[in-house]
């Protein structure tokens, strides 16, 4: 899938394109879709997951099957890192 930075809302200074590249190919990344529709329509969905270097990262994201553009995206929380760790747990 080819990643569209594209007017991308967050500093790509702090988050480099590479490391969100990592984030879609963390095999132990959790993706969660939406319960609930947009006014505009736009599905977005949800991703959870580490990097090579271990910076856990949280991306908003809507894709049409071939191109994904990453609406958001910030560092994990604790909770959220705790919540990545248990899944990870359960894998193993």
């Amino acid at each position: 899938m080819e990643l569209d930075f594209t007017d991308a809302s967050f500093d790509t200074k702090d988050f480099k394109p590479h490391e969100i590249e990592e984030i879609f190919e963390d095999p132990f990344a959790i993706r969660l879709i939406p319960d609930n529709e947009r006014a505009d329509g736009e599905v977005r969905f949800y991703l959870v997951g580490r990097t090579i270097g271990n910076r856990g990262l949280f991306l908003s994201f809507w894709t049409n099957g071939k191109k994904a553009r990453v609406v958001a995206s910030r560092e994990l929380s604790d909770d959220e890192n705790s919540y990545y760790d248990r899944k990870l747990a359960e894998l193993k």
